[in-house]
């Protein structure tokens, strides 16, 4: 009995000897030999016993020659039919793979920062496609985006209690891409407890984070460096943080030495826990959090004939989908002129996207013509990215998604 079919049967979830097999069209296995780790269903040879494959079946990924080509997570219902695990077909799925991939990308995260705030498990780019694992100190928020990461859930939560032993694990399973893999919503503490809103300790300032029902998994931590990059340059100044959610640019910018912040975001919870931060990183005074729609509000400052030092705009996505990438781009280019618009002279605009299906050329020429639409001339000062606690997988481009855009304006 071969090593790995030991490990397997010692799991209990994958035996590569007895898994099934997925084959690929011919000539359709070269992105897949280049790296890439997502095979699509008009790439797969879709017979009867493929189709009949619950979705997150653990299979073979093979050539059409029938050659190995690793082991995946196949979804016979989804556009992204298989996700690419291991380019060694012989390793099996279990407890031991799991806790390797999750070791790895925790010492990385250990190298990388102090305190214990920061983005556990990056999916795809840390190995474990559809997995995201957000570190909240002693508390860790869970979120499996992907048929085949719910089947290995509970290795996951096992190989995370551990490794860390935190205080508590949350499921935030309730991301709109689980619906694609035909996955239900559910939001649960699976592991101790949970009393109110989560701590987070970033670049010296204390915030609060909503793990249960806040946007995503409560916090961003991708922009942790960009934040810690803009608020640098706020002593002194009129800051105006457009969908500025918990606070994270606005009270590092109070924090920093501005000394009037402006907040406005559309959600009356988050702008409760941001006033809430205000008070214990004791800028209470300099902060202003006002619920309203960004563009709206932006467009009234600029009436009114107000004008900020720095502006920043940090939206949500606004193209979940290819389709919706025209309307985006119309968006963002409003989203640039308005803020444009409330930046004084020799002012910081910072405009950002998370939309992955927003290339990063096509957001920044649609960021130039909206400042160029408020008659305004910029130097850019910064094009930057997620925190390294975001890695990018090289074959991978949507893992790029964080776009960010630090511009000075005459």
């Amino acid at each position: 009995m071969s090593p790995h079919t030991t490990a397997a049967k010692e799991t209990g979830i994958d035996d590569p000897a007895s898994r099934p097999s997925v084959t690929l069209l011919p000539g359709r296995h070269r992105r897949a030999e280049g790296g890439h780790p997502w095979t699509y269903s008009n790439e797969v040879r879709m017979d009867a016993a493929a189709k009949a494959l619950a979705p997150g079946t653990l299979v073979t990924l093979r050539r059409a020659d029938e050659s190995a080509l690793g082991v995946a997570m196949f979804n016979p219902h989804t556009l992204l039919a298989a996700r690419l695990l291991d380019r060694d077909a012989d390793v099996p799925i279990g407890r031991r793979f799991i806790a390797r991939r999750i070791e790895r990308a925790f010492k990385l995260r250990e190298r990388l920062f102090d305190p214990p705030y920061y983005r556990l498990v990056h999916a795809e780019a840390d190995g474990l496609p559809g997995l995201v694992v957000d570190r909240f100190g002693a508390v860790l928020v869970v979120q499996s985006n992907t048929a085949g990461m719910c089947r290995l859930e509970p290795l996951v939560l096992d190989v995370l209690r551990d490794l860390i032993d935190p205080e508590a694990i949350v499921l935030r399973n309730d991301s709109p891409v689980r619906v694609l893999e035909g996955l239900m919503a559910e939001t649960s503490v699976v592991a101790g407890r949970l009393d109110g809103p989560a701590s987070v300790r970033e670049n010296g300032a204390v915030f609060l984070a909503d793990l249960l029902a806040g946007q995503k998994t409560g916090w961003f931590f991708d922009q942790r460096d960009n934040r810690r990059f803009v608020t640098s340059l706020a002593r002194g100044a009129r800051v105006l943080d457009l969908y500025c959610y918990v606070g994270g640019f606005a009270l590092q910018a109070a924090r920093a030495g501005a000394v009037a912040v402006l907040g406005i975001d559309r959600s009356e919870p988050a702008l409760a826990l941001a006033g809430k931060a205000a008070e214990l990183n004791g800028v209470a005074q300099t902060c202003v959090f006002n619920r309203g729609e960004a563009f709206a509000e932006t467009a009234q400052l600029a009436a009114a004939g107000e004008r900020f030092d720095i502006v920043i705009a940090d939206p949500p996505a606004f193209a979940k989908s290819r389709k919706e990438v025209p309307t985006a781009l119309q968006g963002y280019r409003k989203l640039a002129r308005l803020a444009a618009s409330v930046t004084a002279i020799g002012g910081i605009l910072f405009v950002a996207s998370c939309s992955f299906n927003v290339g990063e050329a096509e957001f920044a020429e649609v960021v130039r013509r909206g400042v160029g639409d408020a008659g305004r001339a910029a130097r850019i000062l910064r094009a930057a990215g997620a925190d390294a606690d975001h890695p990018i997988h090289p074959a991978l481009p949507e893992t790029a998604y964080l776009k960010t855009l630090t511009l000075a304006l005459d």
